[in-house]
Order: structure tokens, then sequence, then C-alpha cells
């Protein structure tokens, strides 16, 4: 009795874990839409023409002299054919000192010219700023009649607030991998090179994240 009772209580613990995960998609999924209605957008031809992303939904950033961000979210690349790659999960943290004091959630999105530095993360932290900076993305429907922006730069961030684009600096903000959530989600099995170059993930979570990004 005992053993079957214990596997139930895994068996529990392993569908709450998974759900965590799927939230998590979800929740990205949502920014996406919300990014999606706004007048002044991610222009579409940014989408298109960049090859990864990361989304952080609820990007916590706090400040009492010494500041602090916190977020968790996800990752996907572009594969050779087109397709968005399976998300993995990643998280943000970072800090910086100077008179700054108040608290801010916001939803944070990142879009990188090249994969290449999204697949160095499985290596360890990508940290932004000095030579991998993350400039004030262009805004707009499409960023054709905007001669000010070439899409030119490495990353292009863009941060949302009750409805609203938010400033927020990004120098020294690391990205790592959340090895905890991707073993969770998909397995022992799969490193985060290995989901970069999937897209079979049958989830229902994880197919809308991918239909949101194809419509933006």
């Amino acid at each position: 009795m005992l053993p079957i009772l214990l596997s139930a209580v895994f068996v529990m613990a392993s569908a709450t874990d998974v759900s965590k995960e799927s939230e998590r998609i979800r929740s990205a999924t949502d920014v996406l839409h919300e990014f999606g209605k706004m007048k002044e957008s991610i222009p579409h031809d940014l989408i298109a023409e960049y090859k990864g992303i990361v989304i952080i939904p609820r990007l916590l950033n706090a400040g009492l002299g010494i500041g602090a961000k916190r977020g968790k979210g996800v990752a996907l690349v572009r594969m050779p054919d087109g397709r968005w790659s399976d998300p993995v999960f990643v998280t943000v943290t970072g800090g910086s000192i100077g008179p700054q004091i108040g608290f801010q959630s916001v939803d944070l999105v990142l879009v990188f010219r090249h994969k290449g530095m999204l697949n160095k993360v499985k290596n360890g932290d990508v940290t932004l700023g000095g030579e991998l900076s993350a400039a004030a993305g262009p805004v707009g429907r499409s960023t054709s009649a905007n001669t000010d922006y070439t899409l030119s730069a490495e990353v292009y961030s863009y941060s949302r607030s009750r409805g609203l684009f938010a400033g927020i600096s990004l120098n020294g903000t690391s990205i790592a991998i959340d090895k905890d959530a991707n073993h969770n989600f998909y397995g022992d099995h799969m490193s985060a090179m290995d989901i970069f170059e999937t897209g079979k993930s049958p989830d229902g979570a994880v197919m809308d994240l991918k239909r949101a990004l194809d419509t933006m």
C-alpha cells in the first residue's frame, strides 16, 4: 500500500511542476497578445527578420539605493526551416547601484538579431551591457516608415507596464538557463541545445505560443 501511495504523490508532484511550467508558457503568450493590442507594438518585420526572442512576464524591478531585477520566462530561436523552436525556460537577474527607489513589474521582451547569442546561454549566463547592449526597440506595425532604425542592433528591448511602454535599464542583466524548469517540462534527457534544435513538442501551451509569435 505504501509504495502505491508514494507513487501517487510523485505523480501529483510531477503534474504540479509541469503545470507551473505550462503556466509560464501561457503567461509568455499573454504578453505577446497584449503587446499586439497596443497601438505602437513590436514591428512585424522585426520579428520576421530577427532570429531569437526572450519573453519575461512580470519582471520585478525594485530599488532602494541598490536596484535588483528578477524574472522567469522563456526563450525561442528560429530553426533553419524558419519555424520557431520549442521554448527554453530561462531566468533573468540583474542589479545596479545609484539613487533609485521604487518597485515596478514589467513585461519584458528581448528580440535578438542572431540566435547564436541565445545558443551560448547553455554554457552560462549571457549578460547585457558592454559589447551586447540592448537598445530600445522601434515601435509601430512596421519599421519601414521609421528611417531612424535600420534593424542593426544585436538586441532590441521592449518593456510594458500597465498597458504602456516603460523604460528600464538592462545593463548588467543576465540571462541564464532554468535547468530545473526544463527538466520538469521536457525530462532529463533534453538539454537547452536539444530544445532549441527541435519544434516537436505537442503541448498545447507551446503550440499557442508559437502561433502568437507567427501572427505578430
